[in-house]
Parts: structure tokens; C-alpha cells; sequence
């Protein structure tokens, strides 16, 4: 019994210090560019257990296996696989891949003024503690944002832009570091994932607002 308590005793003491210099190791700033709360558990063990399942279900080869990731998705998909099970699940890959150039046809032709200055009032409101939409950021997302949510209200003119778009957005951003692909998600999740969930109730208004359709 002894024995078992020293042993139980050395492994705590092992967990506090892996926790220890977990916190040491771990940037104070998110991969997503969030500071992290006082409260952030730096015991990865789970979530490394987790990647590591991810990493053998996809084989290496960037392919995703139906039979099994529904019930992997549900227990929470790792940073470091995000990106590319957002893009395959959603289909926006497959869009991406069947429409080529589409999304910088909609940047390069003709532009609704009021469309851009509606989306240019919610450009300093989007993750203000976010270091990577900051205006002094290099690069500052802000542009990429703009870019996205101006794509998207030329593409799906029945929607345009309202407000709470740009946090959607922004935070696609964050996750795939891809302009166009973050387009093509946005056009997923509004257009295919929740079809009929948003219309747009206040037309007239500068600033449109979201009604959701339970």
C-alpha cells in the first residue's frame, strides 16, 4: 500500500510539473491570435491522445474516411486537422475545385458602393482584442475580411451583408489562412449547412440584422 501511495504521489507530482512547463512552453497568445484566459488548462494530454487518432484515421494522405469521422467530429477536431475537415465535410472543397477563379471574378467586377461602406462600418468592430485584426497587424486581417464579406455579398445578393457576418467570417479566416477558402466555407455554412436558417428582416436599414427560423 506504501508503495502504491509513492508511486500514485510521483505521478502527481509529474503531472503538476508537465502542467508546469506546459505553461512555459505555451505562447500567452492563441493560435487564433486570443489571449488566453488565467484559467487556460495547459494539460494537453487528452487533446494530444486526440490528434494523434486524427492523424492515423487520415493516413497521411489528406483523405477523409466517412465510416469514422462523424464520431470523431464529435468529440472535437484538433487545431491542427481543423482546416481540412471544415473544407471536406462542408463541401466547400469540392466547390473551390469545380469553380475556378469564381471568387476573384466577384472581387475584380463591378462593386455596390453601398454594399462596401456597409461592410467597411464593421471592419474596427470585428475581434478588437484579436492581434491579427488589429490595424497595425502584419498583415492585419482587416483586408481579408473586407475581401470576403464583399465576395459574398456579390455572389448571394438575396443576403448581401449583415451584421454579425464579419465575426463568422473573421473567425473562418483564422482557422483556414485562406481568403478563398474561407469564402467558399461562408458559402457552405449560409448556403447548404443551414439553408433557410438567416433571412434578412431590415432591408432598409444600413445595417441589416439576422432573424433565426427555428
Amino acid at each position: 500500500m506504501d508503495k502504491q501511495n509513492r508511486t500514485q504521489q510521483t505521478e502527481n507530482k509529474q503531472s503538476e510539473f508537465d502542467r508546469s512547463t506546459a505553461k512555459e512552453r505555451i505562447d500567452r497568445i492563441d493560435p487564433y491570435g486570443f489571449e488566453r484566459s488565467e484559467d487556460f488548462d495547459y494539460d494537453h494530454a487528452i487533446l494530444t491522445r486526440r490528434s494523434i487518432k486524427w492523424s492515423k484515421l487520415l493516413k497521411g494522405n489528406n483523405k477523409v474516411i466517412k465510416k469514422k469521422y462523424k464520431r470523431y467530429v464529435r468529440k472535437g477536431i484538433p487545431n491542427v486537422h481543423r482546416s481540412l475537415i471544415w473544407m471536406a465535410a462542408s463541401g466547400a472543397q469540392a466547390q473551390l475545385e469545380q469553380n475556378p477563379g469564381y471568387y476573384r471574378k466577384l472581387l475584380e467586377g463591378e462593386r455596390d458602393p453601398r454594399l462596401e461602406d456597409t461592410i467597411k462600418t464593421d471592419m474596427h468592430r470585428t475581434f478588437p482584442d484579436n492581434v491579427h485584426f488589429r490595424k497595425n497587424a502584419e498583415p492585419c486581417l482587416q483586408h481579408t475580411l473586407f475581401n470576403v464579406l464583399l465576395a459574398y455579398g456579390h455572389h448571394n445578393t438575396n443576403v448581401g451583408y449583415c451584421q454579425g457576418m464579419n465575426f463568422i467570417v473573421g473567425y473562418l479566416i483564422l482557422i483556414k489562412k485562406d481568403e478563398e477558402k474561407s469564402f467558399w466555407l461562408l458559402d457552405a455554412l449560409l448556403g447548404r449547412i443551414l439553408p433557410g436558417r438567416f433571412t434578412v428582416i431590415t432591408i432598409s436599414l444600413p445595417l441589416c440584422n439576422f432573424r433565426t427560423v427555428h
